[in-house]
C-alpha cells in the first residue's frame, strides 16, 4: 500500500475535475470504480476510487483519493493505492501502487 497526503489551497472543483480526467486520461485502462459526494453546512468531502492494470506489475491496483474541505479552508487530500502485490503473506511488488500515486502527485 503507498499513501499520499498534502493540504492544498486551491478550489475543491476544480481539483477534483483535475483529478478525475487526469487519473481517467492518464491510462487507457483506467476506469472511475465508483464515487461518493457528502456535505454538510459549510464541509465537503468527496471520495473516488479508480483502478488500472499495472502493465509493470501484472495486475489490477486501485486508487481512493478523498477530498475534504470545511468551509472555505484549505483542501486536504488522501490518497492510498493497493492491489500492487502478487504474493500470497506479504507484500514483494508494489510497483504499481507507486505508479499510480505519481500520475496524482503529477496533477497536483
Amino acid at each position: 500500500m503507498a499513501k499520499l497526503e498534502q493540504t492544498l489551497q486551491c478550489d475543491f472543483d476544480e481539483l477534483l475535475e483535475r483529478i478525475e480526467s487526469g487519473i481517467m486520461g492518464g491510462s487507457i485502462s483506467a476506469s472511475l470504480e465508483d464515487f461518493s459526494d457528502f456535505s454538510d453546512g459549510f464541509a465537503r468531502c468527496s471520495v473516488r476510487v479508480f483502478e488500472r492494470y499495472s502493465y509493470i506489475g501484472g495486475n489490477r491496483v486501485s486508487l481512493s483519493v478523498t477530498l475534504f474541505q470545511s468551509h472555505n479552508g484549505p483542501v486536504s487530500l488522501s490518497a492510498i493505492a493497493s492491489g500492487g502485490s502478487q504474493a500470497m503473506f506479504f507484500k514483494i511488488n508494489t510497483f504499481g501502487e507507486e505508479a499510480f500515486l505519481d500520475k496524482l502527485r503529477e496533477l497536483l
